[in-house]
């Protein structure tokens, strides 16, 4: 964030130690003022809708919507840390202590890694359902899924201290006065991360989904022409059923959205803040924070299920006995 020359100081008693307060444009004001709340908001709401549906009723307590309920809480996480702590680091000094910046940004990676580790998680969960349907359900159990929710939350834990174990030793080392709160990584550390958490996950769903993709289309042209191929004969036995199909289409919106709101922020990373205008940099990260916004959409527009739990817990009928066992698929 640039400051005016002249520009009042956080810490007046400081006087050169101190940074200046923050000073935004009119479009800025936009993004940070207005929409960068409303998504707030908006996001905590609809993931709380997601996750408390999918504790509440026991017919959702199928292994693919574990996964929906970690992306649910990873994506409430964002709306509820991740969006503030930017807002609050635009628009304001920082008054708090180091160790609680060093906190925020470890919380920041965590957080954003582990929602890219659960989409990758569902689009194995999707493949396995669409290319070996007669052994999903042996392959993919409740405990599996929950290990390998558990396991992407440890690594992303994991890795993430690893990263920042420098900062998390000397918090505020990179701090060029008080005021501010900043993390900064070298160029090698940049570009390692992108691979971990970008180019290596996003070329695993890409692969799986075209091969979901694939596996579909050739089960629905065999099943309207009523031929069945040789390469086809075992899948065909047990054809992929509306709902799995549904599911997988799905998907597909899912890794077009998450492409569209993740790809400008990865790209631009490496180059750092200094090629865009304060306004873009704010345009790139409302788009970033969006994805998590969009997901419980797509989940509404898409899956039935969602809009009823959506409709029992708006209206209350959650609080009437036995409505748990309420039927949903």
């Amino acid at each position: 964030m640039k400051v005016k020359v002249g520009a009042e100081l956080c810490f007046p008693h400081l006087f050169n130690a101190s940074c200046k307060k923050p000073t935004t444009i009119l479009v800025e004001n936009v993004y940070l003022l207005l929409l960068f709340p409303s998504a707030s908001l908006l996001t905590v709401a609809l993931n709380l809708l997601i996750i408390i549906s999918v504790f509440h009723f026991r017919h959702l307590h199928t292994p693919t919507n574990i996964l929906l309920l970690s992306l649910a809480v990873s994506d409430c996480l964002v709306g509820l840390i991740l969006i503030p702590n930017y807002i609050l680091l635009q628009t304001s000094c920082w008054f708090f202590s180091d160790h609680v910046c060093t906190l925020l940004k470890y919380f920041t990676f965590i957080i954003t890694s582990t929602s890219i580790g659960n989409i990758v998680l569902i689009s194995v969960d999707r493949y396995v359902a669409i290319c070996d349907p007669l052994h999903y359900s042996t392959r993919v159990t409740q405990r599996r899924v929950t290990v390998c929710v558990c396991l992407c939350w440890l690594c992303s834990f994991c890795y993430n201290t690893l990263s920042v174990k420098e900062e998390i030793s000397q918090p505020g080392r990179y701090r060029s006065c008080y005021g501010e709160c900043v993390l900064v990584w070298d160029l090698q550390m940049v570009y390692v991360d992108l691979v971990v958490t970008f180019i290596a996950p996003i070329s695993a769903i890409i692969f799986l989904y075209m091969r979901v993709f694939v596996v579909a289309v050739s089960q629905a042209r065999a099943m309207r022409s009523h031929v069945t191929a040789v390469s086809l004969q075992l899948s065909l036995a047990h054809p992929v059923n509306k709902s799995e199909l549904k599911a997988a289409r799905t998907l597909g919106v899912l890794v077009v959205v998450f492409l569209i709101c993740f790809c400008p922020y990865y790209s631009l990373s490496p180059a750092g803040d200094s090629v865009l205008s304060d306004a873009s940099i704010s345009f790139v990260m409302f788009l970033f924070y969006l994805n998590s916004c969009l997901n419980p959409l797509i989940y509404a527009l898409f899956y039935p299920w969602f809009r009823k739990a959506v409709k029992l817990t708006v209206t209350l009928q959650i609080l009437q006995p036995c409505s748990r066992e309420a039927k949903m698929l």
